[in-house]
């Protein structure tokens, strides 16, 4: 009986090893408290209710028979899951605790108000379940959270509902697709030190990258007040990103990525007498402010991998700041449970094969794509209603939605970052998924047609129509080593963490042109020279994208460091070479305000592009913005990796200026092993090889130029189409003389352009003529690999 014994386990008396007695919630913070504490992570204390404790509430008030018949109806059909679900919850309402087992209890909690020194101290009540937070199934909020408990009276009716929500109709359908037997899971409860986090903010990590499994990130999300508004996905929040292989080298601040959430409501503490907790707006100033500093960042990342390390697994934990101390703390710790089950030695790529319109776009979840008829839901109320393989397109998910989340072709959300319920069901489940879009419900027709795609990037893409696409499955298993170092080309951040399993040594090239188009948007002349834009529309959007810096050329910097550095992270500590921006003047004229600051060319391809601009008094001071983000890539976040790679460089004078700019803008080659290459793009690259390699570190052919080039044919025009062909005998002499002319003086030579992906003979032509590097579009890396090595085997033999 409970009077004999125990009901009651503080945590600090608990490890990983009490999960039958006090759940894996429980176990885990018990866990923590005794084995980091030393290591400054920081958990709030308090005790768990046991599992016996359970039991024996089951067994005072005889309810074990009366829920398994409830429970054999449900098996057979005889009931539905609603009238059954509430039928036992009932039963739970109207129970009483054993005398011994509630005094055990109220003398837990007086002892934990005496040493939090408040007489009546706020706790958070959660659930603690011995099937809940395992690798293989993350039971993700299936039983109920009660906060800003406080009082004997108060926490009693808490425990009783926290038993009861064991038995949610969610909670029912979820063991029941797991397998698990409902009557042999029990629950214990834990009670915790509420952390104010009402009157600052709270959030989530990741130890890994949610969508790709990349392992070396933490990834945070964070909102104003209490958790449950991120864990729930009623808010759009902050999003960083930390490279964790450099957070032990005090000097950096690998943050490789900071994104703003809109962040317009949060959760705190209700008046007395008005319930426990109540959701309120946010502040403007709150709306365009990060809720961590950079240092708060970094000390979660920390925590984060800390406890990685210690469990050996992938991790998700949920934290919250303390508005009165300003500490932080990890309220839960159970492990991640999609890539941790996920198979090695392949990868799946979906492609769109044609475009729709794009209605609207928000963060994508997962890589795939689906398309099919819109439900369009307010509540879960109307979740009889839904057609299985349609889209389910509310305004955000918790886990009363999960019984149709698994028949729904895709899920399109209002809010939610990456870490909300939504978003991590739907990852377990397989279902693409595009969370906080704002407006989708209100843009999207019940009964309309669309393709949701998150094989584009970060922002998931939502389109009209039903659109064909194409999946591949990329074998990476036994991949043979090569000499020649296989390399890739990037364009996008997203793209970068996306393949990181490949095996390649590398990126050849690394084109910073997409996170200036894409995520900046603004020609940076409009920046350094803003009062003197004309355009009032192009004036207006920078002032909204900028709103949030002081100097608004720091908006540019910032992006493209943040966004040169998860390319960067992606290969560390493999060379990752990155393109100086190279676009023609009219692709820079389609930046905001870039009309401006570009000259009009009749043939922009032979025109003010590459090295020319960077010294040019038209583009200088552009430029400088382009060298701190390199600079700050390499020196504050720590990503020495970074090689500069200067494209279109005419002559060797031009070498020199381009050169001697870097050196005023703080990049002076061979200072901490800064290396930089040149684009062998243009005749003159091959025919002062010699002048050039005494330059720089090394070249990096780009074939497409160089064929137009030696050939006389505009590789755009369709009339020339036959004549264009890197395999051309003058095209592979001018590489073949390069190669010698370099390796002559210990210049290194790769190739980053599309011949070798398109022609295995070309290929082939490369690794005889003794090339250092291939860079290869990601889809081709495995194939040319494999080819790359029969051929330097071949050479070996012969």
């Amino acid at each position: 009986m409970v009077k004999d014994k125990t009901c009651i386990r503080w945590f600090e008396d608990l490890s990983s090893n009490d999960i039958g007695i006090a759940g894996g919630k429980n176990a885990s913070l018990g866990e923590m408290i005794r084995t980091l504490k030393d290591e400054g992570v920081r958990v709030p204390g308090g005790f768990a209710i046991t599992i016996d404790a359970y039991w024996e509430f089951l067994d005072a008030n005889d309810m074990t028979k009366k829920i398994q018949s409830l429970l054999a109806k449900l098996a057979k059909d005889r009931g539905s899951l609603i009238e059954v679900g509430n039928a036992i919850r009932r039963l739970f309402v109207v129970a009483k605790f054993p005398a011994a087992t509630g005094k055990q209890i109220q003398q837990a909690y007086a002892e934990l108000c005496r040493r939090c020194n408040d007489p009546e101290v706020d706790v958070a009540v959660r659930s603690s379940a011995t099937a809940e937070d395992l690798p293989e199934a993350s039971f993700a909020g299936q039983q109920e959270t009660f906060l800003n408990v406080t009082g004997e009276y108060e926490l009693l009716e808490a425990c009783r509902r926290c038993y009861a929500s064991l038995f949610t109709n969610r909670a029912l359908t979820y063991r029941q697709e797991k397998g698990f037997d409902h009557m042999e899971v029990g629950l214990s409860i834990g009670v915790q030190k509420m952390v104010r986090s009402d009157r600052a903010g709270a959030g989530v990590a990741f130890s890994l990258d949610t969508e790709t499994g990349f392992p070396d990130t933490v990834l945070i999300d964070a909102a104003w007040g209490l958790g449950e508004t991120v864990v729930k996905g009623t808010v759009n929040p902050d999003e960083y990103m930390v490279f964790k292989p450099l957070l032990d080298r005090k000097n950096l601040k690998p943050i490789i990525k900071k994104s703003l959430g809109t962040k317009e409501k949060k959760m705190v503490y209700a008046p007395r007498g008005r319930g426990t907790t109540r959701v309120v707006n946010t502040r403007q100033i709150e709306r365009h402010s990060y809720v961590l500093k950079d240092e708060e960042i970094l000390l979660l990342a920390r925590w984060t991998t800390l406890i990685e390390k210690h469990y050996g697994k992938p991790m998700d934990i949920e934290w919250a700041k303390d508005g009165d101390t300003g500490e932080l703390f990890v309220v839960q710790a159970r492990p991640e449970t999609v890539h941790f089950r996920r198979k090695a030695g392949s990868l799946k790529t979906y492609r769109l094969k044609g475009k729709g319109r794009k209605l609207l776009s928000g963060l994508a979840v997962g890589e795939a794509i689906a398309s099919g008829k819109v439900c369009l839901m307010e509540s879960v109320d109307q979740i009889r209603y839904f057609r299985d393989g349609s889209v389910l397109v509310t305004g955000m998910t918790d886990p009363d939605w999960v019984p149709i989340m698994k028949r729904a072709a895709g899920i399109v959300t209002d809010h939610g970052g990456r870490t909300c319920h939504a978003a991590i069901v739907s990852r377990e489940l397989g279902v693409p998924t595009i969370v906080g879009t704002h407006n989708a419900t209100a843009i999207l027709n019940d009964g309309q047609e669309i393709t949701i795609a998150c094989c584009e990037g970060e922002d998931g893409a939502i389109y009209e129509g039903l659109l064909e696409y194409e999946t591949t499955d990329v074998d990476i298993t036994n991949v043979p080593e090569t000499r020649t170092r296989i390399m890739l080309n990037i364009g996008s951040p997203t793209e970068a963490l996306r393949w990181w399993q490949l095996p390649s040594q590398g990126i050849g090239l690394a084109r910073m042109e997409f996170i200036i188009s894409s995520i900046i948007k603004v020609h940076p002349m409009a920046l350094v020279r803003f009062d003197e834009l004309e355009d009032e529309e192009a004036r207006r959007q920078i002032e909204e994208l900028t709103q949030d810096y002081e100097d608004i050329t720091e908006y540019f910097v910032e992006h493209l460091t943040r966004g040169i550095g998860r390319i960067a992270a992606s290969q560390y500590p493999e060379p990752v070479i990155v393109r100086m921006s190279d676009f023609k003047t009219n692709e820079y004229a389609d930046l905001i305000g870039g009309r401006q600051f570009e000259p009009k060319e009749s043939n922009p391809m032979l025109g003010f592009r590459g090295a020319a601009r960077y010294y040019s008094k038209r583009y200088r001071d552009g430029f400088a913005l382009e060298c701190r983000a390199i600079k700050r890539v390499r020196e504050e976040l720590g990503l020495d990796n970074v090689i500069i790679m200067i494209p279109f460089c005419r002559t060797v004078e031009e070498a020199d200026r381009v050169l001697d700019v870097l050196k005023d803008n703080g990049l002076k080659q061979g200072k901490n092993g800064l290396q930089v290459y040149v684009m062998c793009e243009i005749p003159s690259n091959v025919i002062l090889a010699e002048q050039f390699a005494q330059r720089f570190d090394g070249f990096s052919i780009g074939s497409n130029d160089l064929t137009q080039l030696i050939l006389g044919v505009d590789r755009d025009s369709a009339e020339l189409s036959h004549l264009f062909d890197e395999r051309n005998e003058a095209v592979k002499k001018m590489i073949s003389d390069l190669i010698a002319t370099a390796h002559k003086v210990d210049c290194k030579v790769g190739i980053c352009g599309q011949a070798p992906s398109d022609y295995p003979e070309f290929a082939a032509f490369l690794v005889e003529a003794g090339i250092d590097s291939i860079s290869l579009n990601p889809d081709s890396v495995v194939g040319v690999k494999r080819l790359v090595s029969e051929v330097e085997q071949k050479m070996h033999d012969a």
